[in-house]
């Protein structure tokens, strides 16, 4: 124990820098836990459109959603979820919703700001 104390007080920015980022990790591994937004994979995603009748909301741009998607999606945009505009999906609160675009990087934090405005 007092090797730990002797190392921050010898190395202040260093261990406060750790310390930072522990609490980091620590934030985002639970706000994962406790979020109902879950990172599903490509047989959860399949298993709960057919089993579960899950809706999928595409948020790609519209040209290349017109060039390919999956049978039965939504095409929205993010501007869209942001703006409320979501009449679409309303018919479908009691459904899972699926939450799709190019990369991944929309889709969560989209399905977050659609779970705030409890969808």
């Amino acid at each position: 124990m007092q090797e730990i104390m002797q190392f921050i007080s010898r190395h202040p920015v260093l261990s406060i820098a750790w310390v930072a980022l522990l609490v980091a990790v620590l934030f985002t591994t639970f706000k994962g836990l406790m979020s109902k937004v879950k990172v599903i994979t490509r047989g959860e995603a399949t298993r709960l459109i057919n089993k579960e009748d899950a809706v999928v909301v595409d948020l790609r741009q519209r040209d290349d959603f017109r060039k390919g998607h999956i049978a039965g999606s939504i095409n929205l945009l993010p501007s869209d979820i942001k703006a409320n505009n979501v009449g679409e999906l309303e018919k479908h609160k009691a459904q899972p919703i699926i939450v799709v675009d190019g990369s991944g990087m929309q889709a969560q934090e989209t399905r977050q700001r659609a779970e705030q405005s409890r969808l």
